[in-house]
């Protein structure tokens, strides 16, 4: 055949145009925004439960402060420093 007498390709028409693309990006916009969400309260549910627990966001362990002995106490005492508290 010659080429003058070929009809030109047309694409064909799948159903798949620009609202389908809209279509397809809303839905994974959703499905991103419905994980986020899961996300945060799997999240807010774990912090409720550290601070029930005792646990702080630190980690920080509360210091003992350590019981003073006599000679520590007369020591201080002699000495003149001021007392904390």
């Amino acid at each position: 055949m010659n080429e003058e007498n070929k009809e030109p390709e047309t694409p064909e028409n799948t159903g798949e145009g620009d609202i389908s693309k809209l279509a397809k990006e809303t839905a994974s916009a959703n499905a991103a925004a419905e994980r986020m969400e899961k996300a945060k309260e799997e999240l807010d549910a774990a912090t409720a439960q550290a601070r029930l627990g005792g646990i702080t966001e630190a980690g920080q362990v509360q210091e003992v402060k350590k019981e003073e002995t006599a000679l520590e106490y007369k020591d201080r005492i002699m000495s003149g420093k001021k007392v904390d508290g």
